[in-house]
């Protein structure tokens, strides 16, 4: 079996349905007998480019190990679902199971924005008693 990347690009407005997208896709890897090493959903971001006239998606990042069966069956459903507006399958050298650069940079902001609130909220909480 092989190791693979799938990145997707899911339309904004089916945000909701992604999870229950993923549970399905992990169910044909695994029903397959292949194995989910890494899910990221790096959640709604800006796109370099239109595509179908909007300027954001909803972004999935995949690692599995699967063979070539299962993946011919995963990227067949990828094609027939409207939601996806992009998908791209990278095929790795071992499996990936660490956070990706672009999960540390979201966990980074997500950390800043979290310092900053507090410190934000005692200021305005500072001026009001004056």
């Amino acid at each position: 079996m092989r190791h693979y990347e799938i990145i997707l690009l899911i339309h904004p407005d089916q945000s909701e349905q992604v999870p229950a997208m993923l549970e399905r896709y992990k169910g044909m890897i695994t029903a397959g007998g292949g194995k989910v090493h890494r899910v990221e959903d790096w959640g709604r971001r800006q796109l370099a480019y239109l595509i179908n006239r909007l300027a954001k998606a909803h972004y999935l990042c995949v690692n599995i190990e699967a063979d070539q069966a299962v993946l011919a069956e995963l990227e067949h459903a990828f094609k027939f679902n409207d939601a996806v507006l992009r998908h791209l399958t990278v095929q790795k050298k071992k499996a990936e199971t660490g956070p990706s650069a672009i999960m540390k940079t979201v966990e980074r902001e997500e950390a800043r924005r979290a310092n900053q609130a507090p410190a934000g909220q005692a200021e305005y909480a500072a001026a009001g008693e004056r």
